[in-house]
């Protein structure tokens, strides 16, 4: 065990190490103290803001409590320098940066509350519920756990939660309201108006000939069986991360349409050429903090301008290739409309038609975001594109 992978820390008068788990990759804790019930939210709070860790010994719902706490006091408002520093007469861009900063620095202080767990996944905590399964689905089966580790309390409550959306899924309009079950790490469809246009736009005539489609990166396979339901023969979905292709074959499976669509593990396009390829890469080009934000997050447009460089090498004649993507980017100040028809025109393609809808998620409405602004004015598009014909 490296000191890279692992906690340590002082117990009973006797040095501890532990294998440190982040599913956010996060470095393990230099500070750790021994924390219980009698340590109060406001010291938890001074304690976590300075770097050191808390590796709780006292009753489980008490250590949800006080991550809440410690919640609240990272969410009050700061009283300001004398310098101006409210977001208001930012650019856009700034107030982005300023929010992503805000939000790294949030984690940082609440994964800070820490547990161990035995070599089944398991804290013995008083009142701790069985979160046994939870654990296998993110960091694999007990027996490979490899004896006991660290992990942060707010991560296993994300593991928990994923465990509800994986057993209840999320009932999705464009499949006639059955259900996609997300597993935990793979984005889930709770969007549903980017679906909806995959569901509404024409397909192209070319399909009669060749009926076949390539979904490209296709996480949760959402917008695969989207399109296997509206009769396309064959689909092909890939994906680079084995937890997203694990993932869409179970969906694929409740669905019925193992036979339809097959899996591929690759970057970006499989072999071949179809006459409908289909991408929804993610929406705001900067670098995410931690790997399970790489669905959100794609640094320097890497996904979408791979998609576009290559879509003219896979779309067969008279094929189009559908961009889903939203201008959240382009009005945070991330990307330009003249950018991305740019890297569209570079390609050697071009655009058929637009199909756009406005998102209804409960953001759009809150005043109080930092964002709220580029969210009111966000439009989310299915961009029909093709190989440029001689002019």
């Amino acid at each position: 065990m490296s000191g890279a992978d692992s906690i340590s820390w002082v117990e009973a008068g006797e040095t501890r190490t532990a294998r440190w788990q982040s599913e956010a990759g996060a470095s393990p804790p230099k500070r750790v103290m021994i924390a219980d019930d009698t340590l109060t939210a406001d010291a938890a709070f001074r304690l976590a803001s300075e770097g050191t860790a808390l590796l709780w010994r006292g009753d489980f719902q008490n250590a949800r409590q006080l991550l809440q706490a410690l919640a609240r006091r990272t969410d009050k408002p700061r009283k300001p320098p004398r310098a101006k520093t409210s977001a208001q007469g930012l650019a856009p861009l700034d107030v982005f940066n300023l929010h992503r900063q805000a939000q790294s620095q949030r984690a940082r202080t609440l994964a800070l509350l820490v547990l161990e767990f035995d070599g089944q996944h398991q804290t013995g905590l008083r009142r701790a519920p069985d979160v046994r399964q939870a654990c296998e689905e993110a960091y694999g089966p007990a027996e490979a756990a490899q004896g006991p580790y660290v992990a942060s309390l707010r991560e296993l409550l994300g593991l928990i939660s994923a465990r509800e959306w994986r057993k209840k899924g999320v009932e999705v309009a464009a499949l006639d309201g059955q259900r996609i079950h997300p597993h935990y790490g793979v984005f889930a469809p709770v969007r549903g108006e980017y679906v909806n246009l995959v569901r509404d736009a024409p397909l192209p005539p070319a399909l009669a000939g060749h009926n076949l489609a390539f979904d490209i990166g296709t996480g949760t396979g959402v917008l695969a069986a989207v399109l296997a339901r509206r009769g396309v023969v064959q689909v092909v979905a890939t994906d680079q991360e084995p937890r997203a292709l694990a993932c869409a074959k179970e969906n694929f499976e409740r669905l019925g349409l193992t036979g339809k669509v097959a899996l591929q593990q690759v970057d970006l396009f499989p072999e071949g050429r179809a006459p409908l390829v289909v991408c929804n890469p993610p929406w705001l080009p900067a670098r995410p903090s931690s790997p399970l934000e790489h669905a959100v997050y794609d640094p320097d447009s890497r996904m979408l301008r791979g998609f576009l460089g290559g879509l003219s090498s896979h779309l067969a004649p008279g094929g189009e290739g559908w961009l889903v993507l939203s201008d959240l980017a382009e009005h945070l100040g991330l990307r330009s409309r003249t950018e991305l028809l740019g890297w569209i025109r570079d390609a050697g393609l071009q655009v058929l038609g637009r199909l756009d809808t406005r998102p209804q998620h409960p953001k759009v409405s809150d005043a109080t975001d930092p964002l709220h602004a580029a969210r009111a004015a966000e439009i989310t598009s299915l961009w029909r594109l093709a190989v440029q014909t001689a002019s």
